[in-house]
Parts: C-alpha cells; structure tokens; sequence
C-alpha cells in the first residue's frame, strides 16, 4: 500500500471537509434584560453547547452576518438597568458597506448600539481563533516531509 497516496488524500479530505463546513455560518439569538438573562454581557455559555442555557439558540445565518444590540441604558448609567436589554440575532442583509462594526444605529424605530460581524457564531463574547487551513496544509506538508523522507 503506498502511504504517500493514502496522507495526501487524506490531507486533501480533510482540508475541504473544514472548509465546506464553514460555508454554514451560524448566530447566536437571544434576547434578555437588564441582569435577570442570560443573553448579556459578558456571555458565559460555551457556544457550542448552547442548549444548556433556556432562551440561548444557534440558529442557521444565511446571510453569514451576525448582530448584537444594547438597547436602554448603557454605558456611564449601565447600573441603572430599568428598560436595558441585550439581543444577539442574524442579520437579513448584511450592512451596506459590508464592515464589521459597532455603532449607534436606529432598529425597530429605537436608537441602539448594535455590533455587526460576519462569521460563524460570530456574536458570541468571545471568539477563539481556528487555526487557518493554509497553516494547517504548511505544517502538515512539513511533517509529511520530515516522516517520510
């Protein structure tokens, strides 16, 4: 059996298994208030177990844009949390120049601060990097190279 032909396949497998997988972006959707939800800041829930929390949601994104608003009081008044509330959703469309940003917008005839991102679970807290396929195929290569040369 030739174990080159069988790396290299299996290499290649793998790399666009990763890759198809991540045509499939996802959000986060919730929607709590004040202190009393789960949906706020900072968001303590693992995103990829997201049923263990009542109220917290993965939903498909087919637009691949992701959404999170502050609406209420935030900022210097944040202790003061009567009518505060906290939304993580998918966007319909993405916004019109395509940046990924945060900014004082008008949503549902409010005026909120909203976050938009592109990716998948994107509008989780906190985001921890993957490892790029092309770092992944590089080292790969080498360690290919260093066991079967």
């Amino acid at each position: 059996m030739n174990y080159k032909t069988l790396f290299l396949c299996s290499l290649v497998g793998f790399v666009l298994f990763k890759e198809a997988n991540c045509l499939n972006k996802r959000c986060i959707k919730c929607r709590s208030r004040g202190e009393l939800g789960s949906c706020g800041d900072p968001f303590p829930f693992n995103v990829t177990e997201p049923e263990a929390e009542v109220g917290i949601h993965v939903v498909a994104c087919p637009s691949g844009w992701c959404g999170k608003s502050y609406e209420g009081n935030i900022g210097a008044l944040k202790n003061d949390d009567y009518g505060a509330a906290t939304e993580r959703m998918c966007l319909q469309r993405p916004p019109s120049d395509y940046e990924e940003r945060c900014a004082y917008t008008m949503w549902s005839h409010r005026k909120v601060y909203m976050c938009f991102c592109n990716g998948d679970l994107c509008n989780s807290s906190y985001k921890i990097a993957a490892v790029p396929s092309v770092i992944l195929v590089t080292i790969s290569v080498l360690l290919y190279n260093i066991c079967y040369s």
